[in-house]
């Protein structure tokens, strides 16, 4: 489909402004991409709404967060990273600013043990109706699927990361997991392969996002990783991955 017929909800996507606090992770602080280089760079691709998703380097800041939601308006929202003991009156805060997601870094960074993540995602829920979005192998979650499927909204990020982490994927797949299809450049694992395979068990579980600026990725996104969903997954299903299924995660109106 020509780029101009597009439409995109970008349900991954970083602003790293440093007018904000960035925090060296592994020793790695990134370049800066601030709001208008973002937008930039979407806006021909046909993104109109999308996911600001926290990560490893800005810890649980949320100034930057509460710069660029009103900056972008309507059909944007946030993920954030909070402390597992952060109030549910400032839960409520972060959701009325726009937030919709609390994140957790298991890949990278935050390291949280999935008890401690059960139990911050089930609060965020109820005080907010906030998903949980979990960065990790999803292998490294094998142990874990039964506490995990219990979570009453769960997103795995950047499909899962490893080929051996499809079997445990597709597992939560299948008790109403959502995947991200996500940091093509990041990920070992045969993407087309695991688009199909995610698709085939449910039709909604997929999200696209573009992971810009690509941050520590083998390679940045680039607009072919588009193109690619929708070989693969075919006009219909590529729209859903593309627009109706990141709105119905997130709970936002089509703007």
């Amino acid at each position: 489909m020509p780029d101009g017929q597009r439409r995109l909800f970008d349900s991954h996507c970083h602003i790293i402004d440093h007018r904000f606090p960035i925090v060296a992770n592994q020793g790695y602080l990134p370049p800066a991409f601030p709001l208008d280089a973002y937008l930039a760079q979407a806006t021909p691709l046909g993104v109109r709404a999308g996911a600001v998703v926290s990560g490893s380097f800005q810890a649980n800041d949320q100034t930057y967060l509460r710069d660029v939601l009103p900056r972008l308006g309507a059909g944007w929202v946030g993920v954030t990273q909070i402390p597992h003991d952060h109030a549910d009156a400032d839960i409520a805060k972060l959701d009325a600013l726009g937030v919709r997601a609390v994140r957790f870094n298991m890949f990278r960074g935050r390291i949280d043990t999935v008890d401690d993540i059960v139990a911050l995602a089930t609060r965020c829920h109820a005080v907010a109706g906030w998903h949980a979005e979990i960065y990790a192998d999803a292998a490294a979650l094998a142990p874990h699927v039964g506490k995990l499927a219990k979570l009453p909204q769960l997103s795995i990020d950047h499909l899962g990361m490893t080929e051996a982490g499809l079997p445990v994927l597709l597992e939560l797949v299948a008790a109403g997991c959502k995947v991200k299809a996500t940091g093509f450049g990041r990920v070992h694992m045969d993407v087309a392969t695991a688009l199909e395979r995610i698709a085939a068990v449910d039709a909604q579980a997929l999200v696209f996002g573009t992971d810009m600026p690509s941050t520590r990725a083998q390679r940045p996104f680039a607009p072919a990783d588009i193109d690619l969903v929708e070989k693969t997954l075919g006009a219909e299903l590529a729209h859903r991955a593309f627009w109706t299924n990141p709105l119905a995660l997130y709970r936002v109106s089509a703007p």
